[in-house]
């Protein structure tokens, strides 16, 4: 397919050979010579909607943003809207020391907490510590974990506004126990879930649990 048509540009193009394209472009070039153009331009509206001269799209030009409304009154243009209260109206708010937005910041109160602070912190929990843990404490510990990687999120955020040029290590290291403290808590809950499965399925299984009554006996005290 391609001779016939690098022989046709040469023929009517009035091109040389050598300003030909090469031949594994000769079929594109002829399917775009073949082809018809487009007659008209693109187009979303259809020819029934644009000869009427109105436009039939109800929620056109409905803008949260800009504050604009629909052309057309809706079902509930009837209704009036409830208008915002001015913030000079609203009585004055005490202020509260210990909002918990405060959980984002560092014990001074600033945006960026300092590199002696961060520093100052221990190992992660282990497995074998998390074991011995009840629901509760793994889950209180759990979110204390997430309110501090807020609050390092926050330093580093302002570090990098700043462009302070320290404290990276000292808040990455710290980082990093949370991170290990967290993925031990989920170690440790993966167990116990695994365990109940195993528990449930023996149960169906028909195994039950033998009650013994094993009690230790009391050291026999020596009599003088």
């Amino acid at each position: 397919m391609h001779r016939p048509a690098i022989a046709q540009l040469a023929k009517y193009g009035g091109l040389a050979l050598a300003e030909l394209p090469p031949p594994y472009l000769a079929p594109s070039l002829h399917f775009s010579m073949t082809r018809s153009t487009q007659s008209s331009s693109f187009s979303t509206t259809t020819p029934v909607a644009a000869g009427r001269g109105r436009d039939l799209n109800r929620t056109r030009g409905v803008s949260a943003i800009h504050r604009t409304g629909p052309r057309f009154k809706l079902g509930v243009s009837k209704y009036p809207l409830p208008k915002p209260v001015a913030a000079d109206s609203l009585p004055p708010r005490s202020k509260n020391p210990d909002h918990g937005l405060w959980g984002f910041f560092p014990p001074s109160r600033e945006a960026m907490s300092e590199p002696d602070f961060d520093q100052a912190h221990g190992r992660p929990w282990a497995v074998t510590e998390l074991r011995d843990k009840s629901w509760d404490d793994l889950h209180r510990l759990w979110w204390v974990c997430i309110k501090e990687r807020n609050r390092i999120a926050t330093s580093n955020l302002e570090r990098m506004r700043l462009k302070a040029g320290y404290g990276e290590h000292e808040s990455e290291s710290r980082d990093r126990a949370i991170v290990i403290t967290m993925k031990s808590i989920k170690h440790v809950l993966r167990e116990r879930w695994y365990a109940w499965e195993e528990a449930q399925r023996l149960y169906e299984q028909g195994a039950r649990p033998e009650y013994e009554d094993v009690m230790e006996s009391e050291p026999e005290t020596s009599k003088p």
